[in-house]
């Protein structure tokens, strides 16, 4: 049986599409052409990604993000 796992992702936006990562699994991104296909594709890698460690017998990382927010200042 498996177990639900919570990731933050990360979602930049680039000159001509969106890219996004995740900062606990190293290596894991995705792109896409908008914020939803981006988030779509970045689901399918960490799917992806965690059936490469089991298959490698290496651990699923847990995921060390508490909170996440954007801050704005004066710059």
């Amino acid at each position: 049986m498996s177990e639900e796992r919570t990731f933050a992702v990360i979602v930049e936006k680039g000159a001509r599409n969106f890219s996004a990562y995740s900062p606990d699994l190293p290596g894991c991104v995705a792109t896409g052409r908008t914020i939803q296909e981006t988030y779509q594709n970045m689901r399918e890698a960490i799917e992806s990604h965690i059936a490469g460690l089991k298959q490698e017998s290496q651990p699923i990382p847990t995921s060390t993000t508490v909170e996440t927010s954007i801050v704005t200042v004066s710059a």
